[in-house]
């Protein structure tokens, strides 16, 4: 099973692939896709969807595992930039026909370290060791984006299915 991980947000959106079989895990690609600042919002958006949708053409995943919203209810407009950035990602997966299933940060913590209200210094720890990394990715962003694909092969294991039950018909 080849599932893509990611960590949606406006600036700095990380990614991960990986393949997963009976014989483990191994990593196809990871990265971000970066926007700039100084660009307006329709470019940056724009570009996070070229790049999402160039990814999904290349790897053809069976299914894109994405980090549900949360936002602090004192930062409103972090929650409208990230919702925007988030549907440009969900709109690429579903022209071309990928499978989306979401995950709170919480329940990936869980998965991954065993404890909700584990710290990025953990998690990155832990993607690592699961994933046999030399080194670990420079980006939070690509850590978690792994953190998410790595929580979904582990829940797909257990419930003995995969991304084609996620899928709906549009």
């Amino acid at each position: 099973m080849r599932i893509l991980g990611v960590d949606p947000a406006l600036a700095i959106t990380g990614y991960g692939v990986i393949d997963f079989n009976k014989h483990g895990f191994s990593v196809v690609e990871a990265g971000v896709i970066k926007t700039e600042h100084k660009k307006g919002l329709q470019a940056r958006l724009a570009k996070i969807y070229d790049g999402m949708s160039d990814i999904i053409c290349e790897h053809r995943p069976d299914c894109m595992v994405i980090e549900k919203v949360y936002v602090h209810y004192q930062h409103p407009t972090t929650a409208f930039l990230l919702g925007q950035a988030r549907g440009i990602i969900l709109l690429a997966a579903s022209k071309s026909e990928v499978a989306v299933v979401e995950y709170a940060a919480t329940q990936v913590k869980k998965a991954i370290v065993g404890r909700g209200l584990a710290s990025k210094s953990q998690i990155q720890k832990m993607v690592g060791s699961v994933l046999g990394l030399k080194t670990l990715p420079k980006y939070n962003d690509v850590t978690d984006a792994l953190a998410l694909a790595i929580t979904y092969s582990y829940h797909s294991a257990f419930l003995k299915n995969d991304c084609k039950d996620f899928r709906k018909d549009y």
